[in-house]
């Protein structure tokens, strides 16, 4: 598209040129035609007046019909005593005529020249073109992907630039993601290094521990058995939490939203929570005033209110309740999670969403490896979605999940 501009930007050009070349060559020749015409007829004139004076009788239609004879007009007019080739006035039409053609060369000189001077222009703007775009594959084969916008400019190599410029940016994109995904997997595997360290040491011990002692009873044995098998659970579920938390951080989950009903949402939620709430004796009261449905990847966002209904009834005291709330509006479907238990300080509300972060109530779950929250706020976002929380001391915390109905 930008070449055709570049195209017809000099097919103008030309074509104005090429319009006052002919403007000005007819205007001189228009000039010319006039002058050499009134030059002829006062000739005309002078002719017939000096011929009636010698030749009376002579009248106007014998000397148009001299003037229009095949025969030679000047032996004609010498017979009756004029000498055309040495009149004066027609002499002065022959240096006209010079002058006339000498303008006409010029005026077709000038335009020559101007056409000369486009084309050369054209190539020499090619050229430096040319040259930048060298420079900038320079720079982008030395990893140097800063981009002068300012240089860009509709002209004859101006889509060449273009796509350069489009490949230089998803290069430099590309580079980033790339710088990122190492981070990330530098991070994770300090992270699982870290979190493992822990249960596998109590692997390791409570293997020693039977391993040592054959005549270990079969109760204590059977008990060493089942603090395995927690542990197992336990970073199968931390090793598993961590990778799904990496695929997010580098984007290469797709979520596939559909329309769903709240109430198909909330009741996979607290099916995925009924054993931990009876165990510990938390009613979950469930008030949904939506009757509407949302998009959104229903697999995935399950799994985030599941996480975040889950740590509400880790950290309410027994026999006590967690309230859901479901509300809508024009710009959001909005969920509440609000628990009763001892509430979190200032700074741990600022630090909930961190990974592994577990806070000061950790002498109530002390089996929380603090990822799921994490987790939870990555599935949320990557839905269009927005969790916040409050909290205070000893009188509970919420969490406030909108799943906004356009695309923030």
């Amino acid at each position: 598209m930008k070449n055709r501009k570049y195209l017809k930007k000099y097919l103008i050009q030309i074509l104005i040129v090429v319009i006052v070349f002919l403007i000005s060559f007819i205007f001189i020749s228009k000039l010319e035609y006039n002058e050499y015409k009134r030059n002829f007829n006062y000739k005309i004139n002078g002719i017939f007046l000096l011929l009636q004076e010698k030749y009376p009788d002579i009248t106007k239609d014998d000397l148009i019909k001299i003037l229009n004879s095949d025969n030679s007009k000047t032996n004609i007019l010498k017979e009756y005593g004029y000498d055309i080739e040495i009149d004066s006035l027609l002499i002065q039409n022959d240096k006209l005529n010079v002058r006339y053609n000498i303008y006409k060369v010029v005026i077709i000189g000038l335009c020559l020249v101007i056409l000369i001077y486009l084309f050369v222009t054209s190539h020499l703007e090619s050229d430096k073109e040319i040259d930048k775009i060298i420079r900038l594959l320079e720079k982008i084969n030395h990893k140097n992907y800063e981009l002068n916008i300012d240089e860009l400019s509709e002209d004859k190599l101006s889509i060449l630039r273009e796509e350069i410029y489009k490949t230089t940016i998803m290069l430099k994109e590309n580079a980033d993601n790339s710088l990122k995904d190492k981070i990330n997997i530098k991070n994770s595997l300090q992270d699982i290094s870290h979190q493992l360290k822990t249960p596998l040491t109590s692997i390791n011990i409570m293997l020693d521990n039977i391993s040592d002692d054959p005549n270990m009873k079969v109760e204590v044995r059977e008990e060493f058995i089942r603090h395995i098998k927690r542990e197992m659970a336990s970073i199968t579920f931390l090793v598993q939490a961590i990778l799904k938390l990496s695929r997010f951080e580098s984007n290469t989950i797709t979520f596939y939203p559909k329309e769903v009903s709240v109430q198909k949402i909330i009741d996979a939620v607290i099916s995925n929570v009924s054993n931990l709430s009876d165990l510990k004796n938390i009613c979950i009261v469930v008030d949904n005033r939506c009757k509407n449905k949302i998009k959104c990847d229903f697999k995935w966002q399950v799994e985030a209110l599941t996480n975040i209904l889950k740590n509400a009834i880790e950290y309410s005291h027994d026999d006590n309740k967690v309230i859901l709330e479901c509300n809508d509006n024009n710009l959001y479907t909005e969920f509440r999670i609000k628990d009763f238990g001892k509430g979190m300080s200032a700074e741990d509300t600022i630090n909930i969403f961190k990974r592994f972060y577990k806070g000061e109530n950790t002498d109530i779950n002390k089996d929380s490896i603090g990822i799921g929250l994490s987790l939870s706020k990555a599935i949320i976002e990557k839905d269009n979605g927005q969790i916040v929380v409050e909290s205070k001391k000893e009188k509970g915390t919420t969490f406030i999940i909108k799943y906004f109905k356009a695309k923030l």
